[in-house]
């Protein structure tokens, strides 16, 4: 992992960025709302995430997408990096027997991301609203809101309150809110 630097805002050039990517920070800079950024390698372990936390000084979200086995329906599911994932306890929150992770070729499909790029500003793709958020209340603990602008070579720090009152609200997303045991 090479050394990480925190930036405020949209990179200075765009240039050799995913326009999934730019389109987050599009979105974000027309609804006014201030963020911090940080590049680095894609993250896949708990040491990767740490490096980021730790630059960010802030939480990072880990981001599930699953679905029913009928694939009728799709769910984000948002929660603390530390946290393990337990499908029978999500599924039995939730009220849906038999989730499992749902398909590269639904994310993009439905989210326009590809495998560890999903995350929740990925909503503003779905247009559709075929996705439902759901979010471990324990984030509902912090002042920021970590996640990736849909690529995972970059994460995002905002207010928590920019993320569910601006943001959500202009994808027209209502999260369900539940509890995560560890």
């Amino acid at each position: 992992m090479y050394k990480m630097t925190l930036y405020k805002g949209r990179p200075s050039s765009c240039e050799g960025r995913e326009a999934r990517e730019i389109r987050v920070y599009d979105y974000l800079d027309n609804l006014g709302i201030e963020y911090y950024r940080v590049d680095h390698d894609s993250i896949f372990g708990d040491e990767e995430c740490e490096a980021v936390e730790r630059v960010l000084d802030n939480v990072i979200c880990k981001n599930i997408f699953l679905c029913n086995r009928q694939k009728t329906s799709f769910y984000m599911l948002v929660m603390p990096a530390h946290k393990r994932f337990n499908t029978s306890q999500v599924s039995h929150l939730l009220n849906s027997s038999r989730l499992s992770f749902a398909t590269p070729e639904d994310m993009l499909s439905l989210l326009d991301v590809t495998p560890g790029s999903v995350s929740i500003m990925a909503l503003m793709n779905d247009l559709e609203n075929k996705v439902q958020l759901v979010i471990d209340k324990e984030l509902l603990d912090h002042e920021d809101f970590g996640c990736h602008p849909c690529k995972n070579t970059s994460s995002l720090r905002l207010k928590r309150t920019d993320v569910f009152d601006k943001f959500l609200k202009s994808v027209n997303h209502t999260p369900i809110f539940i509890s995560l045991t560890d």
